[in-house]
């Protein structure tokens, strides 16, 4: 992983962007289910507003993220994480999206973290994080969300249900459920707690 430089994308990265959008399109042939299409437009708006993650490796583009807010804030996904084929196996994708989870947790602090998957690959990496399984009536009730996946080959099967389910996985991370998780929190909990015994 020494190789790879794994940080938030900036203007600096907008020349990718057309090999980003062809690299999700070649996984979705690929694995032969859903991922939602995006213009490039819509990735390049997610990089110029800090809300992206890329890898690379030297000049060349490798993996990416980005994050979506639903909601009026109080729902972040973490959208279209992919890796290039020839650089899967790595350990990519989970840095990726460790990374756009981390970058969710800062700009959204108070959002419930949520995504949709049909990759056991991705549902290890969020079990990993704290997310859990939720159906899909926990999630964003935001139609710009849904409308996300009309371009999916299995959008058919969501209209089919009313939205109750489809192919993919809901997973949520709920911050209310997580408050002491970094070591800056811990830290900050153990001195109360010691303040608090000192009292005593």
């Amino acid at each position: 992983m020494t190789d790879f430089i794994i940080e938030v994308a900036s203007e600096k990265h907008l020349k990718y962007v057309p090999e980003i959008l062809k690299t999700i399109e070649d996984a979705a042939r690929d694995r032969g289910t859903g991922i939602a299409k995006r213009k490039p437009e819509y990735v390049e708006s997610k990089i110029k507003e800090g809300k992206a993650i890329i890898a690379m490796h030297g000049e060349e583009f490798v993996g990416f993220c980005y994050i979506e807010c639903w909601g009026h804030g109080q729902f972040v996904a973490n959208s279209g994480l992919i890796v290039k084929k020839e650089y899967r196996g790595k350990g990519l994708a989970s840095a990726i999206k460790k990374k756009a989870f981390q970058l969710s947790r800062v700009k959204f602090p108070y959002a419930k973290i949520f995504g949709l998957t049909t990759g056991l690959a991705v549902m290890k990496i969020n079990t990993s994080l704290g997310y859990v399984p939720v159906t899909f009536s926990e999630l964003t009730t935001d139609e710009e969300f849904w409308k996300g996946c009309e371009s999916c080959v299995n959008y058919d099967v969501l209209q089919r249900t009313n939205y109750t389910k489809c192919l993919c996985t809901g997973m949520m991370y709920d911050p209310n459920k997580h408050r002491i998780e970094t070591l800056t929190d811990k830290i900050k909990y153990r001195k109360i707690l010691k303040q608090l015994w000192q009292k005593k």
